[in-house]
């Protein structure tokens, strides 16, 4: 059983240009982590690296899980040792329906009362949406949804969430909330990038970025308290490899 992710002393460049900074982060299992940063601070290059997405230069450091180092290890690798990530929005396969899509066409051996706990957790109605075709007229919120159900089925060891939380209403965002604590609830660890206080104040623990470096870590209301008080009013702006000092930086942990 996987018990720890730790990233050591992470470096990260695309194009020419550093991005990540010595970032070391340590991720346990059973728990819910946050990645909290304005536009441009490195978050999302942090969690494609996370998921060896391709297309960035590892400079230095690198990524280990229960001690094997997994750093060149590409998506499907990574999601064959219980590492996965939410991607905003289901492929738009043609002619497949939201169950097959949520079962792998009937590979996943799932009970109808358990996936109608699934579509419950996620705010759908079973009946309604469980034959409905993939490609049809689905709304940004509910394939969003169907994406977070699908996390839920998988049920991998770590999952990756890149703002699962942008651009919905707070109704959607209690949906996102539910799952969270429904996978820790099965000693799952989630890592959410986000930039919403509600979802970070859900989290065991808070790591704050800035122009690729980590500023700040420790509980999730610590975190935040931190950035509402720092940050949220900063006009620094968040450019990896740049000469500008930001000012705040004082506060590191």
């Amino acid at each position: 059983m996987v018990e720890i992710i730790e990233v050591r002393n992470l470096s990260v460049a695309a194009e020419g240009k550093k991005i990540l900074s010595s970032i070391s982060m340590e991720f346990d299992a059973g728990k819910i982590y946050t990645i909290l940063g304005k536009n441009g601070s490195g978050k999302t290059t942090f969690a494609n690296c996370m998921m060896g997405i391709q297309g960035y230069e590892i400079e230095n450091g690198g990524i280990y899980l229960d001690g094997l180092e997994i750093t060149n290890m590409d998506v499907h690798e990574r999601a064959k040792l219980g590492i996965t990530k939410f991607w905003q929005d289901p492929p738009n396969y043609r002619g497949i329906t939201v169950k097959e899509y949520l079962t792998l066409d009937g590979r996943i051996k799932i009970t109808g009362e358990d996936l109608k706990e699934v579509f419950d957790i996620v705010g759908m109605e079973k009946t309604v949406y469980e034959n409905r075709l993939l490609d049809s007229n689905l709304s940004g919120g509910e394939r969003k949804r169907i994406e977070l159900a699908s996390i839920l089925i998988l049920s991998r060891d770590y999952t990756v969430m890149d703002e699962p939380d942008s651009g919905i209403d707070l109704m959607s965002l209690e949906v996102v909330i539910n799952a969270l604590k429904k996978l820790k609830s099965r000693g799952k660890t989630t890592i959410l990038i986000t930039h919403r206080e509600e979802i970070a104040m859900e989290a065991d623990f808070s790591y704050l970025v800035c122009d690729g470096k980590i500023i700040r870590k420790g509980s999730g209301d610590e975190v935040i308290s931190y950035y509402k008080n720092n940050c949220d009013t900063c006009k620094h702006p968040n450019t990896p490899d740049s000469e500008d000092v930001f000012s705040a930086g004082s506060g590191v942990s």
